[in-house]
């Protein structure tokens, strides 16, 4: 069941002064949950005064990362239509800055990377400002100390983000106290990384393994773990990363869900899988803070209740499932196809294929809403941590953890079928290596994690390199021109851009 009460705060906290530093720009498409009437607003001087004000500021932060910037064109042209899984879909007129980014020739100029840019940058700075302000109030010390973990995890989630996507770039851990502060260069990337792994510790620390029923979707201890493993796994650190998915592993909190198509349907969200979604709701008395576009932007194109038809599955996707595999139906909609929900999708059409993971049955749509806007987005699955931790076990010699946690993931997706996807029994490890990036790659289609994974498994040249991608380039993207301007040249370029 989806928690209302902490999505409609989400909305409540959104509208307090003080926390929006960065301009928010109105787009012909986004509609930005920030773009409100600022009459009315508490004044940003009286803020951060009490527990209340601390918990608006709190649920605004987790707002944040459900706008546009943070999950639509933007996210898409720098985490998805790069790998060979998608392109970019909807009408071939429509929206051709995608191609850029597909045959990696996008420019610093262009747009979608200026908003990921200012999208993770306003999450840092919502964290940051929790960070810095919360400690002085008098209110309940634990939940004062789970805040700021809970702000620590945001701002690792938004520079894990942007260290993938551009390598070295500015870290602000802390508020600017002036002037002099505001402009700051690119920090090393592995400085970066070290940032990252400490708030995550410190939120583990902190952070309940789990919420009652009105505080879902909050970070958790589990949500922390693992996404350390994950940003220690792009590092190498093999014994890191098994340590800290053996954590998660064992922690009692999580498992796999049955049915993989159901999975990602909005009854099943924050499921018994899910370690870390980002909230979305319909909520039909606040249509402000029914505002996501996740899913609006990804939907069957041409039809009521569908969407526009962006980052389309590829017949390179399609052929790297195994034969019968029924991730493939649960991942892909086929035109001329009836969903499980029992949508018909049209047989003609722009696209021969949709994302089923963001998917929303139509009888949910209601007229004047974004289509789909009630669908959480899943960032870290517990499948992930088994598939890190058997990724991890294998690179240490641990040829029989690795096999097992490989097998839960592969037993989980066939189901009761005696035919499909066998058991993998290798123990060579160059082999088992493939077969746990095989695994990946189909697990975790579409879910903007194929095109990093390939760059960090050292085999961008060869997947991506048909596609146009260069190695000592294209590992990451330019950096804003926009941003270099405005930083009067202390921001340096990407070689290569």
């Amino acid at each position: 069941m989806k928690n209302i009460d902490f999505k409609n705060n989400l909305k409540k906290a959104g509208v307090c002064a003080g926390l929006i530093s960065m301009l928010m720009v109105p787009s012909a498409c986004r509609q930005e949950f920030l773009e409100t009437d600022p009459q009315g607003k508490q004044a940003g001087t009286v803020f951060w005064t009490n527990e209340a004000d601390a918990t608006k500021a709190v649920n605004a932060m987790y707002a944040n990362l459900r706008s546009w910037r943070n999950t639509a064109f933007a996210a898409i042209a720098v985490e998805s239509v790069g790998s060979d899984d998608t392109e970019k879909g909807s009408t071939p007129s429509d929206a051709t800055f995608f191609n850029e980014y597909d045959r990696f020739t996008v420019g610093s100029s262009d747009g979608q990377l200026a908003d990921f840019w200012s999208g993770q940058y306003q999450n840092i700075n919502y964290a940051n400002q929790v960070i810095t302000n919360i400690p002085a109030i008098s209110m309940d010390e634990a939940l004062k100390a789970r805040y700021i973990g809970e702000a620590k995890f945001i701002r690792a989630y938004s520079y894990f983000r942007l260290v993938r996507a551009f390598g070295d770039v500015p870290l602000r851990l802390t508020l600017p106290k002036d002037a002099t502060e505001y402009n700051i260069p690119r920090s090393p990337k592995a400085e970066v990384y070290a940032a990252i792994e400490q708030d995550l510790t410190d939120a583990a620390a902190v952070l309940p393994l789990k919420y009652g029923a009105t505080d879902l979707g909050r970070a958790t201890k589990g949500a922390a773990m693992s996404l350390h493993a994950k940003v220690a796994m792009y590092q190498q650190k093999w014994q890191q990363v098994f340590d800290l998915t053996n954590q998660v592993m064992t922690s009692g909190q999580y498992s796999l869900f049955p049915n993989f198509e159901a999975l990602f349907r909005v009854q099943n969200e924050n499921s018994v899988e899910s370690i870390f979604e980002i909230q979305n709701e319909l909520i039909p008395s606040n249509k402000d803070a029914s505002n996501s576009q996740y899913s609006q932007v990804q939907g069957v194109r041409g039809v009521v209740g569908g969407g526009w038809g962006f980052n389309t599955p590829t017949e390179a996707l399609i052929d790297s499932f195994e034969t019968g595999d029924p991730r493939m139906d649960a991942t892909i909609i086929f035109r001329g196809e009836t969903t499980p929900a029992g949508d018909v999708i049209p047989k003609e059409g722009d696209n021969p294929m949709y994302n089923q993971k963001s998917y929303v049955p139509y009888n949910l749509y209601i007229t004047g809403f974004n289509e789909g806007s009630q669908q959480n987005i899943r960032v870290i699955r517990y499948a992930e941590v088994l598939l890190m931790n058997a990724e991890a076990a294998n690179e240490l010699g641990n040829t029989a953890q690795a096999l097992a946690s490989l097998e839960m993931v592969r037993a989980r997706a066939r189901g009761t079928s005696k035919t499909v996807l066998p058991k993998i029994t290798t123990t060579n490890q160059a082999a088992l290596r493939l077969a746990i990036w095989h695994e990946r790659h189909v697990e975790l289609a579409l879910e903007y994690d194929r095109y990093f994974d390939v760059i960090r498994q050292g085999r961008a040249a060869e997947i991506f390199g048909p596609l146009g991608w260069k190695p000592n380039k294209n590992e990451v993207w330019p950096i804003p021109q926009t941003e270099i301007d405005l930083s009067g040249g202390t921001l340096t370029q990407n070689p290569g851009y």
